[in-house]
């Protein structure tokens, strides 16, 4: 049974096949998301396709949607998004699409109603920004990218 607390995800349904997104199991993080191509798409070595999922959505203020790929597409075939996570903000209404990169080395097909990605309901935290002359000192300070040593 749902939480009575639990922030509401409204679902439009925009295409016929469109497939609610839906937890797999009790305890998973994110909401699989499906395709709606009519018929089945190769993905080649490297290229960048956009996939419709054939829905929008209103995700309530101050939340975002987190899409993020599948573990068993990028463990099996190299599948993944060329910006993951990616986020779709509480005020986007238009349809939901996921951009896929093959970053395996053989074709992939990707079938129509494919769970393609999945998307993690996140609350958003919101900074005010102070323009300021010095910031407070680390032990770490500027170091960047391999500094920790780790």
């Amino acid at each position: 049974m749902p939480d009575p607390t639990s922030p509401v995800l409204r679902f439009r349904r925009l295409h016929p096949t469109a497939v609610v997104p839906e937890y797999q199991t009790p305890q998973s993080a994110g909401l699989d998301l499906h395709t709606v191509i009519e018929t089945p798409v190769t993905l080649s070595p490297g290229e960048i396709r956009l996939f419709p999922c054939g829905f929008a959505m209103a995700l309530p203020p101050g939340w975002e949607g987190q899409v993020r790929p599948r573990s068993g597409l990028a463990v099996k075939h190299g599948i993944s998004l060329p910006n993951a996570p990616g986020t779709i903000d509480a005020d986007y209404r238009g349809e939901v699409c996921v951009p896929l990169i093959n970053l395996g080395r053989e074709v992939f097909t990707v079938e129509p109603g494919m769970r393609i990605a999945q998307m993690v309901v996140a609350p958003v935290a919101r900074v005010v920004i102070e323009e300021v002359d010095d910031l407070d000192e680390t032990t770490r300070g500027a170091g960047g990218f391999g500094s920790t040593g780790r």
